[in-house]
C-alpha cells in the first residue's frame, strides 16, 4: 500500500496548491504522512456525515472540494462542529485533503466535470489562466451543444443530469430562446458576468446567483441564466477526480479502492414552490 505522503504528492500534481487563490485554504488538514492508504473517499463537503461515511468504509483518506477551515481558526476544540470533525478523523486515523480553487482552474477541473455531466463540448476556459501557455486552464468553461435547443430544454437537461437537490434548477430569460453556446462554472459564478458577456454565449449555468447581479445580467442582454445548487454543480468533480486517482493507482500498482460519496450535503433540504406570479 502507498503511504499517505505518496498519495498526496500525486494529488498535488493534479491540483498544485500554489495555483489556489491567495484567500483559499487547500492541502492536507490532518493525517500522518507515513500512514498507509488503501481506500479513499471523495466528497464536496468536509462535514461530519462524510467523516462517518469514511469510517464505515474503512477509508484512510477523504478528499473534499470545500475547505474545512476556509477563514482559519484558533481552536479545534471538539465543542465546535468543525473541531469535532477533526477529532473524529484523527481518532479514526483518517486524513483529510482539500483541493478547492486549485481544482476549479485545473485541466481538467471542476467546470470540465460539470460540462461533461451535461454532455457539452468544451471549447476553452471562460477566464483563462495567464500562466498556462496551452490556454486550457482557467475559471469556468465555454461550451457548445451538439444541437441547438431552447433555454427551457437546456434547463431541463441540467435538472435531469445533475444530482437532485431541494433547490432544483432556476431559470431566467426567455425559455423559448435557442441555446447554442453556453458558459458553465461550478460553484458561485455571479462574479463572472463580465467574462460571460464578453464570451458572447447564449446561456450561463452556475450556482448561487444573487438577485441584483442576475437582474442586471438579464437587463443587459438576452442572456439566459440557469441557476443550480452549489453542491450539485461541484459534485461531478468528485467522480472525475476519483477516476484520475484510479488511473494513478493503476499506473503505480497501488490497488487503491476509490469511492465517491453520494450523500447530498447541500444545506438546503426542502423546497416549497410559491404561487405563480400574476
Amino acid at each position: 500500500m502507498p503511504r499517505l505522503s505518496e498519495v498526496i504528492a500525486e494529488l498535488d500534481a493534479l491540483w498544485p496548491p500554489e495555483r489556489a487563490e491567495g484567500w483559499d485554504a487547500v492541502g492536507t488538514v490532518c493525517g500522518d504522512p507515513e500512514a498507509e492508504v488503501d481506500r479513499v473517499l471523495f466528497a464536496v463537503d468536509p462535514v461530519r456525515q462524510i467523516a462517518e461515511e469514511a469510517r464505515a468504509l474503512g477509508a484512510q483518506l477523504i478528499v473534499t472540494h470545500h475547505p474545512l477551515y476556509l477563514r482559519g481558526t484558533t481552536t479545534v476544540a471538539a465543542s465546535t462542529f468543525k473541531g469535532r470533525v477533526v477529532h473524529d478523523l484523527i481518532k479514526q486515523d483518517i486524513a483529510l485533503h482539500v483541493a478547492h480553487t486549485n481544482a476549479d482552474t485545473a485541466d481538467p477541473g471542476v467546470s470540465d466535470a460539470l460540462a461533461g455531466a451535461l454532455d457539452l463540448r468544451v471549447t476553452g476556459p471562460l477566464v483563462p489562466d495567464p500562466t498556462d501557455p496551452g490556454g486550457r486552464r482557467g475559471l469556468g468553461r465555454i461550451c457548445e451543444l451538439d444541437h441547438p435547443e431552447t433555454l427551457r430544454d437546456f434547463a431541463a437537461r441540467a435538472a435531469a443530469r445533475l444530482p437532485a437537490t431541494a433547490q432544483g434548477i432556476r431559470l431566467a430569460g426567455d425559455p423559448d430562446a435557442l441555446v447554442r453556446r453556453v458558459a458553465v462554472s461550478g460553484g458561485s459564478g455571479d462574479s463572472l458576468f463580465d467574462a460571460v458577456r464578453a464570451a458572447g454565449v447564449d446561456a450561463f449555468l452556475t450556482a448561487d446567483l444573487r438577485h441584483h447581479p442576475a437582474s442586471e445580467a438579464v437587463q443587459h442582454s438576452p442572456l439566459g441564466l440557469v441557476d443550480a445548487a452549489h453542491w450539485a454543480t461541484e459534485w461531478p468533480w468528485c467522480e472525475q477526480a476519483a477516476a484520475q486517482l484510479d488511473a494513478i493507482s493503476d499506473r503505480h500498482g497501488w490497488d487503491l479502492r476509490v469511492h465517491v460519496s453520494t450523500q447530498v450535503t447541500d444545506p438546503w433540504t426542502t423546497h416549497h414552490s410559491s404561487g405563480a406570479p400574476n
